[in-house]
C-alpha cells in the first residue's frame, strides 16, 4: 500500500503537468473558451458537459455543431428563441440527445435566464440552502418545470437518486474554480471552491481505484462522497483540482 502523502505528492505532480492551457485543445472546456461574454461561456459550458460522453473527437464535433446552429451566439440565440428557430436546431442529435432534448434544454435555459436570473444566481440561491449536491438535485428539478418530454429527464442527473452527476460537477468545476492557470473559468465567485465535487467518470474512478483512493465499484453518488473525502483531506480549499490528475492519468498516460 503506498503511503496517503506519496499518493498526494504523485498526484500534485500531474495536477501540475495537466492543469495547463494546452490542455484545453482535445478538451470539452475548449468550446465555452470560445466565448467572451458570461452568458455565452456559462450556456455552453452547461451545453457541452451535458453531451460529454463518449469519445472526445466527437464531442467536440457535436459541441461545434451545437454552437453553430445558435449563431455562435448561445444567450442572443436562446434569449430570442421562438418556434421559427426550430428548423435551425431540429436537425441536431448526438448519440441518445436529439433534437428534441436539445429543444427543451433552451427553452429551459431561457426560463432559468427569465425567472430565475440565469445560471450563476440559481446556483448561488440552491448552494446557500444546500451542499453542492443537493443543489444539483434541484436544479434539476427547476430545470424540468416547464412541459417537457419524460425522454429529456435522463440527461441531466440526479445526485439524491445515486447519479454520480459527473457532467454537472464538471460544468460546476469550470465555472467555479479559478485555477489562475487559464483552464477552469472561475466566474462564478460566489461559490467556494471548496464546495465542489469531483467529476467522476470510468477514467478517473479506475485511476483512484488503482492509486486505493476509492474502494466502491460502481461509479455513483456514493464514490463520489468517499472520493471526496479523500480529495479534500489533501486540499481542503481546491480538492477537485485532483480531477486533472486522475483524468490525465486515466485518458492521457492509460495509466
Amino acid at each position: 500500500m503506498i503511503p496517503k502523502d506519496e499518493i498526494k505528492d504523485f498526484l500534485e505532480f500531474k495536477v501540475n503537468e495537466f492543469n495547463k492551457p494546452e490542455f484545453i485543445e482535445l478538451d470539452p472546456i475548449s468550446v465555452p473558451h470560445r466565448f467572451s461574454s458570461k452568458e455565452d461561456i456559462e450556456i455552453s459550458a452547461f451545453l457541452t458537459a451535458t453531451i460529454s460522453w463518449g469519445n472526445r473527437k466527437a464531442i467536440l464535433g457535436a459541441s461545434d455543431q451545437m454552437m453553430q446552429m445558435m449563431g455562435e451566439s448561445p444567450y442572443d440565440f436562446i434569449m430570442n428563441l421562438n418556434e421559427n428557430n426550430y428548423d435551425k436546431i431540429s436537425k441536431f442529435y448526438y448519440r441518445t440527445f436529439n433534437s428534441t432534448d436539445f429543444v427543451y434544454f433552451l427553452k429551459a435555459i431561457k426560463n432559468i435566464y427569465s425567472k430565475h436570473n440565469g445560471l450563476e444566481a440559481l446556483f448561488n440561491e440552491l448552494t446557500s440552502k444546500f451542499s453542492i449536491q443537493e443543489s444539483i438535485s434541484e436544479f434539476r428539478n427547476i430545470f424540468f418545470e416547464l412541459p417537457h418530454p419524460t425522454r429529456t429527464e435522463k440527461h441531466v442527473s440526479d445526485p439524491i437518486n445515486g447519479s454520480a452527476a459527473k457532467r454537472i460537477n464538471m460544468m460546476l468545476r469550470w465555472l467555479i474554480r479559478n485555477d489562475n492557470n487559464g483552464v477552469d473559468f472561475g466566474i462564478w465567485n460566489k461559490i467556494s471552491p471548496s464546495k465542489l465535487s469531483i467529476p467522476l467518470d470510468v477514467h478517473s474512478g479506475n485511476t483512484a481505484r488503482k492509486l486505493g483512493l476509492l474502494s466502491r465499484k460502481q461509479n455513483d453518488a456514493k464514490a463520489v462522497k468517499e472520493l471526496d473525502i479523500v480529495l479534500r483531506s489533501f486540499d481542503p480549499l481546491d480538492p477537485v483540482k485532483y480531477d486533472f490528475a486522475l483524468f490525465g492519468l486515466g485518458v492521457i498516460e492509460k495509466f
